[in-house]
């Protein structure tokens, strides 16, 4: 059973690749390595025994993707393509509404019109999509844990994108019933496969706090810059909750089996359900890696919240799904990439 997942390269695309392999699917990774390397085809060779499936391409080209979906008839599809820092999104707006309202304009134009087609297989009849959110559409939150019946809004061009692109599929969805749809509110991904093949490789200077710690761990960098130390948090610093890269990669196949045998949409968290701070995680990278990791504190980011963590119970009760690892393994598997490619998968 064919799925195909956009954006298939990437750090969370490359690891949900692995888990739907041993799930006994058959991933079809679309990616134009705009935010990825090719390389990364070669370490799931490694780790799965066979090779990746490639359709290299921008989900922009909405005729391209047509093609691709008549030709591997995905029973499923997995929109992971976009980008997706915040400080980013605040610098480049326009980026951002491109690249992801639009990239998911086009792939949904693309599945509407193929699963719409008489020449549709029935393999993928009717259109199944799991779609890559995040957190950041409930905003800076009243209050935590964060359950999905929160109001939602944003304080960044990133999270805007998201919501948007939530918004459309309820639209869709009202005038289209047949679309089976799960929207997968990710909280913040960390870690590496045990392996230490596959990983997270920010192009330029990482976006997200657990590369940029190891990177300062291993070093490339000279210290961590903490954004704010004033928040009404226990240490004065940022609370997220951090998942486990592997585990969020078991949701993706929870959902998919969830929609492909019972057939009902849904919105669920993705996370934890434990908030961790910066603090926190700089000291478990530093006993992970045994080495001291520098840090300053610089005035707060536009658009960071103060705490920011879920509650996962919906994902356990409809999809049978909660995260298993600790802290401690996301920061021992993370420097066991970092350390093992020091300037990942280039060299």
């Amino acid at each position: 059973m064919n799925i195909l997942l956009t954006g298939g390269a990437g750090y969370i695309g490359s690891h949900t690749f692995i888990a739907l392999r041993e799930a006994g699917f058959e991933p079809v990774i679309l990616d134009n390595f705009s935010n990825s390397h090719p390389v990364v085809l070669e370490r799931l060779e490694q780790i799965t025994g066979r090779p990746a499936t490639l359709e290299r391409g921008d989900v922009l080209d909405t005729a391209w993707v047509q093609d691709v979906l008549r030709r591997h008839e995905p029973a499923g599809v997995v929109h992971f393509a976009g980008d997706k820092a915040v400080g980013e999104s605040v610098a480049n707006p326009l980026k951002y509404f491109h690249n992801n309202i639009s990239g998911a304009v086009s792939l949904l134009r693309a599945m509407d019109a193929v699963y719409a087609s008489v020449s549709a297989p029935t393999s993928a009849d009717p259109p199944t999509l799991v779609f890559s959110s995040s957190a950041t559409v409930y905003g800076d939150p009243a209050t935590v844990p964060i359950t999905e019946d929160f109001s939602l809004s944003h304080t960044n061009p990133y999270g805007h994108s998201k919501l948007v692109i939530e918004e459309m599929l309820t639209s869709l969805r009202l005038a289209s019933p047949a679309w089976r749809v799960g929207v997968l509110r990710y909280f913040n991904p960390a870690g590496a496969h045990p392996s230490g093949l596959i990983g997270e490789d920010p192009a330029d200077i990482p976006n997200n706090l657990m590369p940029y710690v190891t990177q300062v761990a291993v070093g490339m960098r000279p210290h961590v810059n903490v954004f704010g130390n004033d928040y009404a948090t226990p240490d004065g610093t940022g609370v997220r909750d951090f998942i486990h890269v592997q585990d969020l990669a078991a949701g993706h196949v929870a959902a998919l089996q969830a929609l492909l045998s019972k057939g009902e949409s849904f919105t669920v968290n993705l996370g934890t359900g434990r908030g961790v701070s910066v603090l926190e995680v700089i000291r478990a990278v530093e006993h992970a890696s045994g080495r001291p990791i520098p840090h300053v504190f610089a005035p707060r980011r536009a658009g960071d919240v103060a705490q920011c963590y879920a509650d996962p119970s919906l994902a356990k009760r409809l999809l049978g799904w909660e995260a298993k690892r600790s802290l401690d393994e996301m920061c021992a598997d993370a420097w066991r990439w970092q350390s093992s490619n020091p300037n990942g998968y280039r060299g």
